[in-house]
Parts: structure tokens; C-alpha cells; sequence
């Protein structure tokens, strides 16, 4: 089976993701952002990154998502299915041109045409995770990456929000597998007994996907 995980920055997603693969015994594959050159550039200067970060994105993703589905089991933390979200964000405002994003949207058109050629098309399950806004600040504020701090830049603030409301169209729009939502501000990850309800759920989906 291989599973993806999907959701806003700092929502949780990236230790659901590691849990998720613990409790299969399986591998997990996870975004690129320590080792992303790009991305503290980009917060600093969105208009002249943001082309160059998602090109750099779905180049990373393209090769993650190919080496998932080669592989027999794994769990992998976002995944090309959800790029074009932060392309389009992005276009919408103003960090990437119109004729940037048409280059971006053909090549990925071309990508996801190449994923059909493979044995195994898609993922088998897509795992959501939601939280509140609020909570989503909390925790960006939480881990501490300096780039992604809003307190004193309330345009990156105001995009967080952005993207946070885009993403609820995202998950109703998705259709390349069978889907699911966990909430994790319901099921704080941090309480142990949180983790075993929610891994609880995911059990119970890919055993309806066996069927």
C-alpha cells in the first residue's frame, strides 16, 4: 500500500507521517525542506523565488511520488498531487507570472501523464490532516524555523490564511484515490492515546481499500 499524507504547514502532517510508517513497518518518504536552498530565500523574497521554489518542489516531488509507487509499502509526506496548490497561490499573488505558471502547469501536466506508464498509477490512500487556523499559527510558532515567523510580517500571515482556506477546496476536489480527513487539533499527537485513535482510523480505511 502506499499512503500520502497532505495539509497545511504546520498542522502535524509530517509526524503523522513518521507514525503512520512506524506503525506499518514501512518507509517514509518526506518533503524536502531542511536541505531546500531555496525556500528561506523565497520567505525573504517571494516575487523573485517563487517560480524557482515550486520548480524545485516538483522536480523533488516527481521523484518522490515515482519511487513510491516502484516501492511495495511506504507512507510519503506531501506529494506532487498537492504542487500546483502553492503554484496557483502563488500566481494569484503575484509571485509567479501568468506565463510562468502555463510553463509549470505543461510540465506537470507531462509528469502526472508518465505516472500512468507506471505498474502502480496512484496512491492507494490520501490522508488529510486539519486543524484550526489558530492552531496552525501556534504551531508554526512553535517549532521556531526563523523564515516562517508572521509576527512581523503580516503579509505572511495573511498568506498562511490563504492557504489554509485553500486547501479545504483542495481535499473536496481531490479525486486520485480514495481519501480521508483526521483531525489534529481533535487528536492532539502529542497525547500517546491520540496517536493509537488515529492510526486506529487509517487502519480501518486501508482494510475497506483491501476489500
Amino acid at each position: 500500500m502506499v499512503i500520502i499524507t497532505a495539509g497545511m504547514i504546520g498542522v502535524g502532517k509530517t509526524t503523522l507521517t513518521g507514525l503512520i510508517a512506524d506503525h506499518l513497518h514501512t518507509k517514509a518518504f518526506f518533503e524536502p525542506v531542511g536541505d531546500n536552498p531555496v525556500l528561506p530565500l523565497y520567505y525573504k523574497d517571494p516575487k523573485q523565488y517563487g517560480f524557482l521554489l515550486q520548480i524545485f518542489f516538483l522536480n523533488k516531488r516527481f521523484s518522490m511520488i515515482k519511487q513510491a509507487l516502484a516501492d511495495d509499502n511506504n507512507v510519503l509526506d506531501r506529494s506532487i498531487y498537492e504542487d500546483a496548490l502553492f503554484t496557483k497561490e502563488n500566481n494569484k499573488e503575484g509571485n509567479i507570472s501568468d506565463t510562468e505558471l502555463d510553463v509549470y502547469l505543461k510540465l506537470l501536466d507531462n509528469m502526472m501523464n508518465e505516472l500512468q506508464e507506471l505498474p502502480k498509477k496512484a496512491p492507494d490512500l490520501m490522508v488529510y490532516s486539519e486543524t484550526d487556523f489558530e492552531t496552525i499559527l501556534y504551531r508554526i510558532k512553535k517549532r521556531g524555523r526563523d523564515y516562517e515567523q508572521f509576527d512581523d510580517d503580516p503579509g505572511l500571515r495573511d498568506y498562511y490564511y490563504k492557504m489554509w482556506s485553500a486547501y479545504k477546496d483542495w481535499y473536496s476536489e481531490y479525486d486520485a484515490s480514495p481519501k480521508m480527513k483526521v483531525d489534529l487539533q481533535k487528536y492532539d499527537l502529542e497525547d500517546p492515546k491520540n496517536i493509537q485513535e488515529v492510526l486506529a482510523e487509517i487502519d480501518d480505511h486501508l482494510a475497506a481499500i483491501r476489500k
